[in-house]
């Protein structure tokens, strides 16, 4: 049987995301589960840690930033989560509960009702 690149490309593809999703399976922690559930891919997976850190910047040069405008940018990595605000809460405290970028939820969300039994 011969395969052409196209093919081979697309099953490259696909065995790199199940060894991805393989790994959240072992990592079994706050963002591994989030991203399994939603079945974020590891491009898109860099792509919200990069989102991450561009908020952390934002915030550390005391630039306003909106969960709004955050949710938009989430909107665009993942198109098929357009409107859910609950992935994007989501992700943002699962990485606050492991440590990670934890500037970005206490500015994007932090003040929120719902979210006061973590204020600190």
């Amino acid at each position: 049987m011969c395969i052409n690149q196209e093919q081979y490309n697309e099953i490259l593809e696909r065995l790199n995301n199940i060894e991805f999703r393989q790994q959240l399976l072992f990592e079994n922690n706050a963002v591994s589960r989030v991203l399994f559930e939603y079945e974020i891919t590891q491009s898109q997976y860099t792509e919200i840690m990069n989102l991450m850190d561009d908020y952390r910047n934002r915030i550390s040069n005391r630039e306003d930033v909106s969960h709004g405008d955050f949710e938009r940018c989430i909107y665009n990595i993942i198109p098929r989560q357009n409107g859910n605000y609950h992935f994007c809460e989501e992700i943002v405290l699962a990485f606050k509960e492991l440590h990670r970028w934890e500037e970005v939820f206490e500015n994007l969300y932090g003040d929120m009702s719902k979210y006061n039994n973590l204020k600190r």
